[in-house]
């Protein structure tokens, strides 16, 4: 009997063993994976990031240690204004855009209606479709009007500053939409059942009960299309025109006069400010679930 038990455990050990084996190959191949793909992505990052300290002029090798590459982007004067232009066409897109998107957000989350269907999948187009087409989409309605305006009353409008924010609205509001709505799913509806017993009305429920609870859901938002508009390129390309240069296409434009450490450095502070508003939106909307 202990003969036979001795011979029945021996396989199962064996198969035990290759067991633990194929578990530590398949752990050691998938963690490889993970680093190759974190390499993959990050490491054109990292590398951008190193030469905006170098000493070479052509910023493609290194050469030494410097931050004079940062000091002369205040000697910039274009650079500058576009660094100016692009902060203030985000504060004022991502104003409006937080107010609509959270209006909408509510009536879409609240309340039924016809259409709404139809109105949820609309929201998310800007999202899923390509900026490219986004781009020529806005150019074309802005000429169409501008041709219709000029039609019926003789002035000429060309693209501008307000174009542009006008742009910037149209796809960060369904961005704001997505992330208040989230924080809205995840809402006590009990809350304002019991200020309403109490004897509070709507509007003062929203105010000290809704909007507080959501308040950091309409921040996340709010800062990831300040991240959106700060960061694009292809819709602002498209909807500038001349004279009115923005961080994203003027860095384009210096990129294809003559690479020099100082488009590196630029990139960088760009990178650091998108990442820590990505992060503090995360951490907000963290903070509310």
């Amino acid at each position: 009997m202990e003969a036979t038990a001795q011979t029945q455990a021996k396989p199962r050990a064996q198969t035990a063993a290759r067991h633990e084996r194929r578990q530590i190959g398949a752990r050691w191949l998938l963690d490889g994976h993970i680093w190759l793909m974190m390499a993959f992505l990050y490491a054109p990052i990292a590398v951008l990031v190193l030469f905006s300290f170098t000493t070479d002029s052509f910023g493609v090798r290194w050469t030494g240690f410097t931050f004079d590459w940062y000091a002369k982007l205040l000697d910039d004067a274009r650079l500058i204004t576009a660094t100016l232009n692009s902060l203030k066409v985000a504060a004022i897109s991502t104003f409006f855009s937080t107010v609509l998107g959270t209006l909408g957000a509510l009536a879409l989350e609240r309340f039924r209606f016809p259409g709404r269907a139809a109105v949820d999948g609309l929201i998310y187009m800007p999202i899923i479709i390509p900026e490219i087409v986004m781009g020529l989409s806005l150019l074309a309605f802005f000429s169409c009007v501008f041709d219709i305006i000029e039609f019926f009353t003789g002035m000429k409008l060309k693209m501008s500053m307000v174009t542009v924010v006008l742009a910037h609205i149209t796809f960060s509001i369904s961005f704001v939409v997505v992330v208040v709505r989230a924080s809205l799913r995840g809402f006590d509806r009990r809350l304002e059942e019991a200020a309403a017993d109490l004897g509070a009305g709507p509007w003062r429920t929203f105010w000290n009960i809704t909007f507080p609870l959501i308040l950091p859901g309409i921040i996340g938002g709010a800062l990831l299309a300040f991240t959106l508009s700060l960061d694009d390129f292809i819709i602002s390309f498209f909807t500038s025109g001349p004279g009115n240069p923005l961080l994203p296409t003027e860095v384009y434009a210096s990129v294809k006069r003559a690479i020099t450490p100082k488009i590196n450095a630029i990139s960088t502070i760009m990178l650091v400010v998108s990442i820590s508003l990505i992060g503090l939106s995360q951490l907000l909307q963290r903070k509310r679930t």
